[in-house]
């Protein structure tokens, strides 16, 4: 079984900025799927949006694959995560987590196994709560480009949160769409074909 953790604040407060990004992505992934019998669902127990579906793999066996949108707010994502993790019996390999990355440029992709949370406090709950790294990151660059070969990271910012916080402007909305429409495939290929052959296809050189 897989979990696959779009990460995001919920509320109306929050509902288009960049630090939803992962949030937006699941919820595509959910319309790409295809199926109406396909839905959120509230779980208080869980703390989070969840929704389920099977997946037939390449080599023909089905998994189910469970889809969530934490509502415990970004820094208590790792509260979620745990319930789903316990109640599931899900191994910290088969946790796929989607979120917004500020040291990457706008439109990039990064899959990666494991490493630091790189100050995302989203990921930093996760990490502390399960008590471990060891599980799958699809990080998605909101990061602003200055010039051709600098890019404005967090450090660059007087207060990342302001930024985070804020809506895709009019002139990253195109870039912002392609994205999400991007990482959905990435998604997809990764359960479809395999890690290797989504980080092969999909991540920024």
């Amino acid at each position: 079984m897989k979990l696959i953790i779009g990460l995001g604040n919920p509320g109306e407060k929050y509902e288009s900025t960049r630090h939803n990004l992962g949030f937006f992505v699941v919820d595509h992934l959910l319309k790409d799927i295809g199926t109406s019998k396909i839905v959120w669902n509230h779980t208080s127990k869980f703390k989070s949006d969840i929704a389920t579906f099977l997946l037939t793999a390449k080599d023909g066996q089905k998994e189910k694959v469970l889809i969530a949108k934490p509502q415990t707010y970004m820094n208590n994502s790792g509260v979620a995560v745990q319930l789903l993790m316990g109640f599931y019996k899900i191994e910290p390999y088969d946790l796929w987590v989607v979120y917004d990355e500020l040291d990457l440029p706008l439109g990039s992709i990064k899959i990666r196994f494991g490493g630091a949370a790189a100050g995302h406090h989203g990921v930093e709950s996760i990490m502390s709560t399960i008590g471990t790294d060891a599980f799958w990151r699809f990080r998605l660059g909101i990061g602003v480009i200055h010039d051709k070969f600098h890019l404005v990271g967090k450090h660059d910012f007087r207060d990342a949160k302001d930024y985070v916080l804020d809506n895709f402007h009019l002139s990253e909305a195109g870039k912002a769409r392609e994205l999400i429409k991007k990482s959905t495939e990435a998604i997809q290929t990764a359960l479809e074909k395999g890690l290797d052959t989504a980080m092969n296809r999909f991540n920024t050189k």
